[in-house]
């Protein structure tokens, strides 16, 4: 293992303190920051530090920066690692099974060889040549760690490990090669070489998987570094040329064509244009931008040419403020100590107490012999096997069960928080809407039937990339409708559009349109209005100067969505509505969802906050989202929910993914959870149930260590037994 998994660390909040607290730390502290990889404070002096997109990282250890740098190398050593022992398992696996076939069919395991002549190979040999790399190469970093552990004196699971399989190895070498100096007879098959390869390869496979979590939430990031775009076009001396987007400076005049991202938070000085928001917003609709309006570095200029004014630049921009925001709250939230960690922090040292204590007192009646039976007997039933096991087996089979109902859990810190869970918190767009706009109503004002409206309407639209005209194509294709011929098509940014149809002008659009054109809106004034009140955005068609009817657009309520809000209302749980959308639309999306409590029209930078707000109200918060935006409220929230359809960041800061985009998976989820961490606590009672009995016993100097490897391996299969029937759980209603 690298030395950034063995540290003290130090989880210190990295915000600022809230008014009115005092903080008497020294004044030494504010020239401190926090490892992004463990956690730990440093020292800014240091000289282990790494600089990316202006920032600079400090780290605690040459495992945490070069993990920060190169997180598949760390990876790949890892993986290394754990094929060396599993290798090892299983070589072990097949030669029991070959002996075992042996034994069967009454015939010698080594008949072809002059076994007489060769007293050195013999079955303990065989385990000892198979188990030693194991021990010794995948199970380094354990006795790294245990290392770190007695140097900070926070005795923790490597430590546990290494004591263990230690204890299991070196006792098993002594009965192998030197078994004379054991207090007993001891044959060379009486021996722990197994159990150790089997502790060290099981719990390597754990941290494995750990080090994949890490590195998918540093490719959190890296993908929101992405949406930066890499050039931009910038007027200086009255000419323009291409540069690299970072070297813009605030104040530069900047060109975007269609289909460029914007290098810069800017003000519109010329052109109008549509911008596609959605990778910051998370919201469906486009922007309508004029002159004056302001944009957001790294959306999408959509259909016109802008001629902005940069503003903020460089670490002062949005994105740069949201990357800034998910890095804290990742670093701030502190990591998972699983309870094994914990209860082992006042277990271990308990067990090495009782060992020595048994070794003197022995000694001191006068049976050296027999005391040292007895301690090395309590090193043997104290061997973490069950307690190694116990957090993952539950955690893998609870892993296996999310993945078929479609719910990925990525940490093992939800588990802890989702049984005082006490609010949910939903995104809107995307997440209880289909997050893309579709026809709702169809309001006919001449006569004719809504097909023929429809059909008009669309025949203007059909050559739209704007997200409403895809809307009312698309509700003409499920209608099965031919579309009208329509030429000499005119885009009128933030009105509508029009075209000529049958010699005969179409309009399609607002009241900005219809009002400049003069044509009267009396007819639909009233549905117009009810519409909007009802959040969907009406349209406008005529031909020529006659009002024909209106079409609504709108982004609509997922179906599931009332389902698994009443379900969880029905656990005490509080939901909230939190977007950034209008109060109007909000309300109504919330009263269908049947969502009592909405945060509306905020920022994407205020999400997190809005999160960070209910939590000092002494709430347990779980965010639902989707979309960029959402990065930084799922990262701080206790519990992040990512829907799967989303944005790739959002799922990766998010610790439960929902792959099948269904938010009643979120009360699933949750059953989930708490049902896991039950497991959880199950396994660590009767991994410690077999310690309880064992230890005293084996003090006593009533077991030997053969008798307390068995009762080791009855506590390791309680375990295991013990997860696999979370497979029966009922998760769903």
């Amino acid at each position: 293992m690298q030395e950034h998994h063995h540290h003290q660390h130090d989880h210190g909040s990295l915000f600022e303190p809230a008014p009115g607290t005092s903080v008497s730390a020294p004044a030494a502290a504010v020239d401190k920051a926090k490892d992004p990889i463990c956690g730990m404070l440093v020292d800014k002096s240091t000289p282990l530090r790494s600089e990316r997109n202006g920032r600079t990282y400090y780290f605690c250890s040459t495992g945490c920066l070069h993990t920060f740098e190169s997180p598949e190398r760390e990876l790949k050593s890892m993986k290394q690692r754990v094929t060396l022992a599993m290798s090892g398992v299983l070589a072990l696996a097949l030669l029991r099974a070959g002996a075992y076939v042996a034994l069967a069919t009454g015939a010698s395991l080594l008949s072809w060889a002059p076994v007489s002549s060769l007293p050195w190979f013999t079955w303990g040999m065989w385990l000892f040549i198979l188990v030693t790399p194991v021990q010794f190469i995948g199970g380094w970093g354990f006795y790294k760690g245990a290392w770190v552990a007695l140097c900070t004196r926070s005795i923790n699971m490597d430590f546990l490990i290494a004591l263990g399989t230690s204890a299991a190895y070196g006792y098993s070498v002594i009965a192998l090669f030197a078994p004379g100096l054991l207090p007993m007879q001891a044959g060379r098959h009486d021996v722990y070489f197994e159990t150790s390869a089997v502790i060290i390869a099981f719990v390597l496979l754990g941290k494995y998987m750990e080090e994949i979590i890490k590195t998918k939430s540093s490719a959190a990031v890296r993908r929101l570094l992405d949406l930066r775009p890499a050039l931009a076009h910038v007027v200086r001396d009255g000419r323009e040329q291409d540069i690299a987007a970072e070297q813009v400076m605030a104040g530069e005049i900047l060109v975007v064509r269609p289909g460029e991202k914007i290098p810069a938070d800017g003000t519109v000085l010329e052109g109008a244009s549509t911008v596609d928001e959605s990778m910051l917003t998370g919201e469906s609709m486009p922007s309508d931008k004029r002159v004056g309006d302001t944009l957001t570095g790294g959306t999408l200029n959509q259909a016109g040419v802008l001629k902005l004014q940069a503003t903020r630049v460089g670490a002062d921009t949005a994105l740069a403020q949201i990357i800034k925001l998910v890095e804290e709250a990742q670093a701030s939230t502190a990591k998972i100590q699983r309870i094994a960690d914990r209860v082992t922090g006042y277990f271990v040292p308990s067990v090495v107490t009782v060992a020595v204590l048994a070794l003197i007192g022995w000694t001191l009646a006068g049976n050296f012999s027999q005391g040292l039976m007895a301690f090395i007997a309590v090193l043997i039933i104290s061997c973490p096997c069950a307690l190694g096991v116990a957090t993952p087996a539950a955690l893998m089979v609870g892993v296996g069960k999310g993945a078929d109902d479609g719910i990925l859990i990525r940490g093992g810190e939800v588990l802890e928080r989702a049984e005082q869970l006490t609010t949910v918190v939903f995104d809107k767009t995307g997440t209880i809407t289909r997050g893309e706009p579709a026809v709702t109503d169809i309001v006919v004002l001449d006569g004719s039937d809504e097909n023929t409206l429809l059909a008009l309407a669309a025949g203007v639209e059909s050559g739209s990339e704007h997200p409403l005209g895809r809307a009312i194509v698309m509700a003409a294709r499920q209608r099965m409708l031919t579309l009208p011929a329509v030429s000499n098509i005119n885009n009128s940014t933030g009105q509508g559009i029009q075209g000529m149809s049958d010699g005969r002008l179409v309009r399609l659009g607002n009241r900005r349109l219809f009002t400049a054109a003069k044509i009267p809106l009396a007819a639909a004034d009233a549905k117009l209005a009810a519409l909007e009140a009802d959040g969907k955005t009406a349209m406008l068609v005529a031909r020529d100067q006659t009002l024909l009817g209106l079409i609504a657009v709108a982004d609509t309520l997922k179906p599931e969505v009332p389902e698994a809000i009443r379900a969880l209302r029905a656990r005490k749980i509080e939901v909230v509505l939190l977007t950034g959308d209008n109060h109007r639309t909000a309300q109504v999306i919330a009263a269908q969802a049947g969502i009592e409590r909405v945060q509306a029209e905020v920022l994407p930078h205020e999400k997190a906050d809005v999160i960070r707000h209910l939590q000092n109200e002494r709430k347990v918060v779980a965010m639902v989202g989707d979309g960029v935006n959402d990065a930084p409220a799922l990262a701080t929230a206790d519990i992040g929910i990512a829907i799967g359809s989303g944005s790739d960041v959002a799922k990766e800061t998010g610790s439960i993914i929902l792959i099948r985009n269904d938010v009643r998976d979120v009360v699933t989820s949750i059953r989930l959870s708490q049902a896991t961490m039950r497991k959880i606590r199950q396994n660590l009672f009767w991994a410690f149930f077999y310690n309880v009995i064992g230890v005293p016993v084996a003090a006593f100097g009533l077991l030997n260590p053969m008798i307390a490897g068995a009762a080791m391996a009855m506590s390791s299969l309680s375990v295991i037994v013990n997860s696999s029937l979370l497979k029966q759980s009922k998760l769903q209603d």
